[in-house]
């Protein structure tokens, strides 16, 4: 054993990489035969073993086994083969965490068709933009989501999972109904590594979302964060709280732990701090994964409320927005939990992480290192790879990074690979250890007398300060500087923003990073713009500085 009771080492992990032992974990076979089905529930049926522990916003608490799901989803598949939809046809989920929508997800790639989630808080217009990028044949929602979809022109036929007295309406499918007339028998229809089983959307954070189709080799890549950045182990009870209407909690929450015949958790109810630390409490999770914004609030509630699970949580990561160091100290002091940092993107899932699994120095502010079965690069506007602290774009070097699934957006000329690199976006600089430091998105990064500064890192320092809760750093532009670094900044409840405070976080910022990075400008709000997944906007925050200036 290595450090932290952890098996292998980091390096020993990259350098004994192999791709065809990653494929060997898998029931099937890229060429031979794959079916999602069978890999996240089929192949873990035993007697009594739980797939899913389920909290509802009730309170009603409900453990379904791998065989109860197994049980749904075929006779899901069998509704699918009724009312027309077969292999490779898009079926769209927009439902709570509930147990259909496990149903709805494994009854879907049982038939060989394609799930495409549907975030529950979309509008009528963010619906209509993903069911015409998709197609989709079908989509399951509940009737407090069904209103929207009157909305949506040409829309697909509906299956609708209805409450006590509801009733579908004329020409929907009653999901229940429907599942149990059919029946519990239906054979995996079986699929190659490179045919699609989810197709996912980009969340939005610099423009309209594009669709990303994700196909079943992506499976050994899941399969790798699972293990060695989760580090989800049998004795751990494993609770993922992204939603999966999004691709951290789809691809995490509910395919990642099956596909290792793990248990997961759903629970339906609104995120509070307190029904947070009641879930943890009751179903004694050990192995806990969200975002930095749901952080963020559990730290605003303080020691007091974190003191009845101190100690219960043996690994916590972190994904979707940078983690602030102050994060990692309170959940250290406060929770006596390690959280990790992990990075990836849609389109390619986790890349590079502090992974809990493996045994490497973990860095405060480190995005961490490249997950093995990759290889990542930092790049230049030329393209060409730079060495540690010079700051540049991510990349993901494909022709070295065998776990790589992503080859370009749905139905879209435009290339996202280009000499032999996806490049993310997000500006970073290698570190001398081979960690990678994150800067921003390379449209957040602030341009101020000459000097480039990542947001991230003022808004850590602003987060330092026990007056802020949340922190967005812009640039607004400026005709002697080129830009002025301007924070927006959500403050603790019962701290009135005065000047005076404003003044005090300047200096805070001055004397924790230096003279030309900290925000000149300081705004008070009561909330950031936000993707509905939590991945705070600051290019809208930016574009409103713009038109304020443009009034005056």
């Amino acid at each position: 054993m290595t450090s932290a009771g952890k098996v292998r080492s980091y390096d020993a992990a990259v350098a004994g990489f192999s791709l065809a032992e990653a494929e060997a974990r898998l029931a099937g076979s890229l060429e031979g035969g794959l079916n999602a089905c069978v890999e996240c529930c089929d192949r873990h049926v035993a007697p009594g073993k739980v797939a899913l522990n389920w909290i509802g916003k009730d309170g009603t608490e409900r453990a379904l086994t791998f065989a109860e799901l197994q049980d749904g989803a075929a006779r899901f598949a069998n509704m699918l083969a009724d009312v027309g939809v077969g292999p490779g046809d898009v079926v769209a989920g927009m439902l709570p965490r509930i147990p259909e929508l496990m149903v709805t997800i494994l009854g879907t790639w049982r038939a060989g068709a394609v799930y495409q989630p549907l975030f529950t808080a979309f509008g009528p217009k963010a619906i209509e933009t993903r069911l015409a990028t998709s197609g989709a044949k079908l989509v399951v929602t509940n009737m407090a989501n069904r209103l929207k979809l009157d909305d949506v022109p040409d829309c697909p036929r509906v299956a609708v999972v209805l409450g006590a007295g509801e009733a579908a309406p004329d020409g929907d499918i009653d999901l229940a109904a429907a599942l149990k007339a059919m029946g519990a028998s239906f054979d995996p229809v079986m699929r190659k590594g490179a045919d699609l089983f989810l197709m996912m959307s980009t969340s939005g954070t610099t423009g309209a979302p594009k669709g990303v189709p994700v196909p079943l080799k992506a499976l050994m890549s899941f399969d790798s964060y699972m293990r060695d950045a989760i580090d989800l182990r049998p004795g751990d009870t494993f609770w993922n709280i992204a939603d999966p209407g999004w691709a951290y909690g789809l691809y995490y929450a509910v395919t990642g732990p099956l596909l290792l015949g793990h248990q997961t958790t759903f629970y339906e109810g609104p995120f509070t701090v307190e029904s947070t630390y009641d879930v943890i409490r009751r179903l004694g999770i050990t192995n806990f994964a969200g975002a930095p914004t749901a952080y963020r609030v559990l730290i605003a509630a303080g020691a007091e409320a974190a003191a009845s699970v101190k100690g219960q949580l043996r690994v916590v990561s972190s994904a979707g927005e940078p983690l602030n160091p102050e994060v990692i100290r309170w959940f250290a002091q406060n929770l006596s939990a390690p959280i990790h940092d992990h990075y990836g993107q849609t389109e390619v899932g986790m890349v590079v992480n502090n992974h809990h699994g493996l045994d490497h120095p973990v860095r405060a502010g480190s995005s961490g290192l490249a997950m093995p079965g990759y290889r990542v690069a930092v790049l230049d506007e030329a393209g060409n790879e730079l060495p540690p602290n010079r700051p540049g774009v991510l990349a993901v070097d494909m022709t070295r990074s065998p776990l790589c699934w992503f080859t370009g957006y749905w139905r879209k000329d435009t290339p996202a690979i280009a000499g032999g690199y996806y490049r993310t976006g997000d500006t970073v600089e290698f570190e001398p250890d081979g960690s990678i430091s994150f800067i921003g998105r390379s449209d957040d990064v602030i341009t101020s007398s000459g000097y480039r500064i990542g947001p991230f890192d003022v808004e850590s320092a602003l987060l330092e300060h026990p007056a802020v809760t949340e922190a967005a750093v812009v640039g607004v532009p400026d005709p002697e500087r080129t830009e002025l670094v301007k924070a927006f900044v959500v403050l603790a409840k019962g701290v009135a923003g005065t000047e005076g405070l404003a003044e005090e976080l300047r200096l805070h910022v001055r004397n924790r990073l230096s003279a030309h990075a900290y925000p000149r400008l300081v705004e008070f709000v009561s909330e950031l713009p936000k993707t509905p997944s939590g991945k705070i906007q600051r290019f809208i925050l930016r574009r409103q500085e713009v038109e304020k200036q443009a009034r005056a």
